[in-house]
């Protein structure tokens, strides 16, 4: 299992919002110190993909994985066409134009509700997804209910051992 330790983040909010006048914030990580980091750790099918980018493409000049043709920050607008796109080729023709995987976003709901589904401790999950255990039961509640026969089966293994 890999790692990545994100140290901060760069929303894209709009030049009238930030006091720098950037279309962009630097920030710390949601609800931790500025300077802190979060250890998330990454299946190895990932890790292969993204040495073999970092292989290709290497970073940006200030670290960043990926960038604009000229160099630059990718866009929303930029990410959002390449997303759409993606959508088109990934998903059969029926569902293209579902709210399926409508926007970016939606991936980090499906890799969370993925690591609910595959039976990873909700603690565990709410510390790698950097939310507290009530914002998980809140938003996934219907993918930790229903599980009685798992966790008896569970609960039998481990009696059985």
């Amino acid at each position: 299992m890999g790692r990545t330790d994100p140290r901060g983040s760069r929303p894209e909010v709009g030049a009238g919002w930030t006091d720098a006048g950037k279309s962009y914030e630097v920030r710390g990580l949601k609800r931790r110190a500025r300077k802190t980091t979060r250890p998330v750790p990454i299946p190895p099918v990932l890790v292969q993909l993204l040495r073999r980018h970092l292989d290709v493409y290497g970073t940006a000049p200030d670290g960043r994985l990926f960038r604009a043709v000229r160099g630059g920050r990718v866009r929303s607008t930029e990410y959002t066409e390449v997303w759409q796109e993606a959508r088109r080729e990934a998903l059969p023709a029926a569902e293209v134009h579902t709210p399926l995987a409508e926007v970016p976003y939606a991936a980090r709901h499906a890799g969370i509700s993925l690591w609910i589904k595959a039976g990873v401790d909700p603690v565990e999950v709410a510390r790698r997804a950097g939310h507290s255990i009530a914002v998980l039961w809140k938003f996934y509640a219907k993918l930790l209910r229903g599980q009685q026969h798992r966790a008896n089966q569970l609960i039998d293994d481990a009696l059985n051992l």
